[in-house]
């Protein structure tokens, strides 16, 4: 019995898409409609009244949900034990632990019972699991995946992330999953960079203290790393001071605010989770910003590396404790756990995990690629040259030279009811933008926006708009479910880019019906 489940759900027809048919797991604090998000914690035991907005995306693009995986509670830990479901170890040893705090999700798909599963990702906790059981995991930039609908750990630095076998696979659901979302505070868009050039990979100059057996199998990899580039060594110790800083000062003080309330004297409640988080609730203002000034001090320090490569090669952590290790000493192994995978979030920067060359004694060694935000892309090619799987034909700012821009001011935007049609045809949310000065915003028959273009006196801000990159040959077919009077046709942007994009045909521009003022179609409907 490994514990991996918290909630099981029945299966369900998948709709069409990229995702069509892929078993999927959720970890117990992303929201699934009509399931409870218990964080790991009991007392949870309310259903979520509707889907996370990333799930929303994923089983609109095919995707199948089997249930809820186990965590470390509230998201709190690397290890995988924390949790009043049970612990969970790795599916190579029953005596070692799985990871965490995403441990359940790790041993669904390594196990095969999923294609693919979701986590998040704070201080490691996408990553760390996916080493410890030989999965894939990828750890998007901050923000490039909408976290509403998640139960909070620290909420200006968690990620929701994606672990499966292959490359391809987490590939596939991480390019479905990265959506701008208006109505999460912390989303932000990016254009996202593929090279398709030779990279420079750095190593750290330095030993890293690894227990033995990693060590002979980080020795492996770095005899490898040429793989993927020309390697230089580099030193990483701006990154090391980081990596201590997140259990401390404001992060720490950030779940005290997010689940604080929540540890109580009641035996649902892990004590460890309790202990450290308690910390939180004593600290000042004054250290809060001690530890903003800190970190803003060794982020300059680190700034430098990034002009000397690509990517960075690390290992994902310094060990594989045993269960018995984290019993005897539960916060100490953990700290350890986060030495190569805590600073990631606070330098804003993204990650990839895969398998390195295996531990003598069989067990998975784990490494990971670290690169600024917007580079993650360029991160998922070089996992998967190193896994000796297909890599995409390279692309810019996410869009394919067979893609045609594509914006949406309706019911096709993120989070909307007909947001799905796109996503099945394989679009992907570009960049959100407005439109020209132009431009006014009727109510048609629906009711439904209507965009039409002014030829005179034109001077406004633009209406509020979605570009999306759909494949070429996907676009007749949209084309052909849009009902007159709406249209596809040129469209101008703010900033004198010419896209496609819904239009309205003039003689059905009711002047009674002009909604323009409202500047968007999701103020318009807040308002109704």
């Amino acid at each position: 019995m490994n514990n991996e489940w918290i909630t099981r759900v029945d299966p369900v027809a998948p709709l069409p898409g990229p995702l069509h048919g892929l078993r999927m797991a959720l970890k117990d604090n992303i929201d699934l409609a009509g399931v409870p998000t218990t964080a790991g914690d009991p007392r949870n035991s309310r259903p979520a009244e509707q889907n996370a907005f990333v799930v929303d995306r994923l089983i609109a693009a095919g995707a199948v949900p089997l249930g809820k995986t186990n965590l470390d509670q509230y998201a709190t830990g690397l290890v995988g034990t924390r949790s009043p479901y049970g612990a969970c170890h790795s599916v190579f040893s029953e005596v070692h632990v799985s990871g965490g705090s995403s441990s359940g999700s790790a041993v669904a798909v390594a196990s095969g019972q999923v294609d693919f599963a979701l986590g998040t990702d704070t201080a490691g906790s996408g990553r760390v699991p996916a080493a410890f059981n030989r999965l894939v995991g990828i750890k998007p930039s901050r923000g490039l995946v909408s976290a509403r609908g998640v139960v909070p750990a620290c909420r200006s630095l968690d990620c929701v992330t994606v672990m499966a076998r292959t490359v391809a696979t987490a590939r596939a659901a991480y390019d479905v999953m990265v959506a701008y979302d208006p109505d999460d505070a912390w989303s932000r868009s990016m254009s996202l960079q593929r090279s398709g050039r030779g990279a420079v990979i750095g190593v750290p100059d330095m030993d890293l203290g690894l227990e033995p057996q990693h060590e002979k199998a980080w020795q492996e990899t770095l005899a490898e790393a040429h793989r993927l580039g020309d390697v230089v060594k580099v030193d990483i110790r701006p990154l090391l001071e980081v990596a201590e800083l997140l259990y401390s000062g404001p992060w720490l003080a950030e779940r005290w605010l997010a689940f604080g309330d929540k540890l109580d004297d009641s035996p649902a409640v892990d004590p460890t989770v309790r202990t450290i988080v308690h910390g939180g609730a004593a600290l000042t203002a004054s250290a809060a910003f001690a530890g903003f000034d800190r970190l803003a001090t060794l982020r300059r320090a680190s700034e430098q590396l990034w002009t000397q490569l690509d990517a960075l090669l690390l290992p994902v952590t310094p060990e594989h404790p045993t269960l018995a290790d984290v019993a005897a000493d539960p916060i100490g192994v953990n700290s350890r756990l986060g030495r190569f995978t805590n600073m990631v979030n606070l330098l804003d920067l993204c990650a990839v995990a895969f398998p390195g060359a295996d531990r003598a004694d069989g067990l998975p060694f784990g490494i990971q690629l670290l690169a600024p935000a917007g580079h993650d892309l360029e991160l998922i090619d070089l996992a998967a040259v190193w896994r000796g799987e297909s890599v995409p034909p390279a692309a810019v700012d996410n869009t394919a030279d067979t893609d045609v821009l594509l914006a949406v001011a309706g019911a096709h935007l993120s989070g909307q009811p007909l947001n799905h049609q796109l996503v099945a045809r394989g679009a992907r949310f570009a960049f959100p933008a407005r439109t020209g000065p132009a431009y006014r915003m009727f109510l048609v028959d629906g009711p439904r926006p209507g965009l039409t273009r002014t030829l005179t006196g034109a001077d406004g801000p633009g209406i509020e708009v979605e570009v999306w990159s759909l494949p070429a040959a996907e676009l007749g077919g949209f084309a052909a479910t849009i009902a007159p009077p709406l249209a596809i046709g040129p469209l101008d942007l703010s900033d004198g880019r010419q896209v496609l994009g819904f239009v309205c045909t003039a003689d059905a521009a009711d002047p009674t019906q002009d909604i323009t003022a409202s500047g968007s179609w999701r103020t318009y409907l807040s308002g109704h």
